[in-house]
Parts: structure tokens; sequence; C-alpha cells
């Protein structure tokens, strides 16, 4: 019965792997982390194969564990810049300055992309790259689809905002 697994579970990682990953990389702006975070996705979900019995569901709960595994990610590091940036308050390490070269239009989107909440950003990708619809994502998010119309206006929003900012 192991093997069986195994096999289930490799047949699922070759099919799925390269779009979990995609997506990954489209939340977190790294691939090093969104290799990562697909990993750690199929080995939660590797476990629980038993219990699928509609193989394309796995999809969706890959998808849905990418989604929680990059937003435990963010907040993780933003616990961990808040606690820098005390630190470095406490010793007066910060100068202010920063670096005035230009950026080229990915790295401005980069920039921009990770200024939103995890769940804009989540809405957006899901949205937009994916292409998926509202009520999908929305089933995805754990939220209604009015929030994602939400989510995805507001973080347009910002996303123009913070472009036209660096732009100046």
């Amino acid at each position: 019965m192991a093997a069986t697994d195994t096999g289930r579970l490799g047949e699922l990682y070759l099919r799925h792997a390269d779009d979990a990953v995609r997506l990954a990389y489209l939340l977190t702006g790294d691939r090093d982390l969104a290799e990562d975070l697909v990993q750690d996705a199929f080995v939660r979900l590797a476990g629980r194969l038993v219990h699928l019995r509609d193989p394309d569901a796995f999809h969706a709960y890959l998808r849905r564990t990418v989604v929680n595994l990059s937003h435990s990610h963010f907040r993780r590091k933003k616990v961990e810049r808040a606690y820098s940036q005390r630190l470095r308050g406490s010793i007066g390490a910060t100068d202010g300055r920063s670096s005035d070269r230009p950026l080229e239009d990915r790295e401005v989107l980069w920039r921009a992309l990770g200024r939103l909440s995890g769940r804009q950003r989540a809405a957006i990708v899901l949205r937009f790259y994916e292409d998926l619809p509202e009520r999908q994502v929305a089933e995805i998010l754990k939220c209604r689809p009015g929030t994602v119309k939400s989510l995805v206006s507001r973080g347009l929003e910002t996303l123009r905002n913070e472009i036209r900012g660096e732009d100046r």
C-alpha cells in the first residue's frame, strides 16, 4: 500500500508541481522559496492521499495549501522585520538612505506586489494569473465573492499608486 501511495504522489507531483511552483513564485517573488513551499505542500498533502477520492480535487487542495503556506511565510517575515526594526531602533543603526538607481519595470511590479497584504496578493494572482472566476478564488481564500472583488479592487489601486510613486 505504501508503494501505491508513493507512486500516486509521484504521479500527482509530475502533473501539478510546475503549476504550483508558478503560483508560489507569483505569490512570493522568490523561485527558491516557491519551490520550498511546493515541496512543503506536497509533504502536507501526502498523508491525505488516502482520503482523496476525486483525483481532480487534488489541484484545488494543492493550490489552497500553497496559498496558506505563502501566507504563513509572510506572517513570519512580518514578525521578523518588526523585531529587526525594533532592534535597530534601539541601537540606532538606521541611516534612512535608499538607492536612487533606476529599476526595471518588473522589479517595480515585484516591489509593489510585495507591499500588498497576503490576501490581496493571493486574490490578484489567483484572479488574473490563474484566471480563476471570483467564485473559485473566494472558495480558495475562504471568503465571499464580494470580498474577492474588494481585495482585487483595493489591491489593484495600491499597485497603481505604488507604481506611480516609483515612477516619480
